[in-house]
């Protein structure tokens, strides 16, 4: 009986790791192979989807850190910076259209990127420079 019940709880628990590591592993890897900003939220585009190598332009700025990009939200809606949202996308904060006085997508990636890219003195800050046909 013992070792009946021991097979089962290692069976339990070899099940529970397997699953953690499939629903961890999309997150892990979900930026490995991005190659564009996504834009599937914004339906028919006014301007090419921007090109973005995730992995390169880490590497590229010397980031290491996701926070810098992977802002989390506080209660009050308020960019927080102690809080990592990486793994998620961008739109499960921010909505195409906001009627609640929060940052819209489009408004965020600009301010995402154009700002740092100001701050840093580097890095594309035109409209056609980002959104290149």
């Amino acid at each position: 009986m013992k070792n009946k019940n021991t097979i089962k709880l290692a069976a339990s628990l070899l099940t529970i790791i397997a699953l953690v590591i499939a629903y961890m592993a999309p997150i892990a890897f979900s930026q490995e192979d991005m190659t564009h900003v996504p834009a599937d939220d914004f339906g028919t585009l006014q301007r090419p989807q921007v090109a973005f190598e995730h992995d390169m332009h880490n590497e590229k700025a010397g980031l290491e850190d996701c926070i810098v990009c992977h802002h989390g939200q506080t209660d009050d809606g308020k960019q927080d910076m102690e809080y990592s949202s990486e793994g998620e996308p961008c739109s499960s904060c921010h909505a195409v259209e906001r009627t609640d006085g929060g940052t819209p997508l489009m408004r965020a990636y600009h301010r995402q990127c154009i700002t740092c890219h100001e701050a840093e003195g580097k890095g594309p800050v035109a409209c056609g420079e980002c959104h290149a046909k």
